[in-house]
């Protein structure tokens, strides 16, 4: 059975640098990060959690998360401000045991409990795979100077989400070069299209909106009528 390690990551993604504030927007009184850290407890092929802050960021994150964090088992770790140099900064902390690793953007907090079935269970046949939605309308290639050159359909698109997983000795490899895999070398795994990123305060209501209308975990049936009561 394949074991995961969890990688939650506060920096924004390659490209979304000016939204890397997103994850710490309260959406109904709650950050998105301590969301998106809740979306993989409670599973039992997740052994390790880890949230990455940036360092400046390490005090303060003790501070108002550290409780919650340290009562759900989930370790806290400073590192740099870019993508990679947070993931790197987990990847120093892999327990030994995970095969795979599993990246996630903290400012996506709106993921169906499904689509993480779903890649726990693509996981372990893949060294890389990432979650996708499709991208509804004609995108514009432009030139440097803005102008239009070209209309691609978007049927030819899709657009990257998180969670994404990896291998562990690709993640280690990916983390270590400092390089992004090519795209040769990942599987593309449909994802729900509500799963956005929230780039500031001004994406807080939608993301309230995306939360509600995401399918609810089913509830497994007692095997017995004393159930329930056991502790």
């Amino acid at each position: 059975m394949a074991i995961f390690s969890v990688v939650v990551v506060t920096a924004a993604p390659a490209g979304q640098g000016a939204e890397a504030g997103g994850a710490f927007v309260k959406i109904e009184g709650r950050e998105a990060l301590l969301r998106s850290v809740e979306l993989f407890l409670n599973r039992e092929n997740i052994k390790q959690i880890q949230l990455v802050v940036p360092a400046d960021a390490m005090e303060e994150a003790k501070h108002k998360y550290g409780a919650h964090l340290g009562f759900s088992g989930v370790k806290l770790v400073a590192g740099g401000p870019r993508w990679l140099d947070q993931a790197a900064a987990a990847a120093k902390n892999i327990a030994p045991e995970a095969t795979h690793v599993i990246l996630h953007d903290a400012a996506r907090p709106a993921v169906a409990f499904s689509d993480i079935d779903a890649l726990l269970e693509e996981a372990p046949r893949h060294e890389a795979v990432v979650m996708t939605a499709p991208i509804r309308s004609t995108l514009v290639e432009v030139d440097e100077g803005g102008n239009a050159m070209a209309y691609h359909l978007p049927n030819s698109f899709v657009q990257l989400l998180t969670p994404q997983s990896f291998s562990k000795a690709k993640f280690l490899a990916m983390t270590a070069s400092g390089r992004e895999i090519h795209p040769s070398e990942v599987t593309l795994l449909k994802g729900s299209p509500l799963n956005i990123r929230i780039g500031g305060s001004g994406d807080a209501g939608l993301a309230k909106v995306m939360l509600h209308m995401l399918p609810k975990p089913k509830i497994k049936p007692s095997s017995g009528p004393f159930e329930e009561a056991q502790w």
